[in-house]
């Protein structure tokens, strides 16, 4: 299970209480029903999917209730930073988005299994 730590609540808890709401910091349009169709399309449905780190809006649904920025590491889907909604964006270098191994809740239960620990 992924803990994701809420920065209102100031405590992990599990992935299953939150959220993704898309990309954080993102510039929205000040007068949406003025703009063109092909610069709707561009703002609403046209995102990047970096590998890598990547900024990202999250909403506590079964806690708080209340939305906030992560940044997280897509390749290893580990939480790098949380931090409340209306922050500046973090300054967060490569060296603190290590790619190692991502070890699993699945990968422990088979492992133990061929010890023969059956659980």
């Amino acid at each position: 299970m992924l803990l994701i730590y809420c920065p209102y609540c100031q405590e992990e808890r599990s992935e299953l209480e939150f959220r993704g709401a898309g990309d954080a910091h993102i510039a929205r349009p000040t007068d949406i029903a003025s703009i063109s169709d092909e610069a709707f399309e561009e703002y609403f449905f046209l995102r990047n999917n970096p590998k890598g780190l990547i900024f990202e809006r999250w909403r506590h649904m079964n806690g708080c209730g209340r939305f906030f920025n992560a940044a997280r590491d897509t390749i290893s889907d580990k939480f790098i930073k949380t931090y409340k909604a209306g922050e500046p964006k973090p300054e967060i270098g490569t060296a603190a988005v290590p790619h190692t191994p991502v070890e699993t809740y699945e990968a422990a239960v088979v492992e133990d299994n061929r010890d023969g620990d059956a659980k």
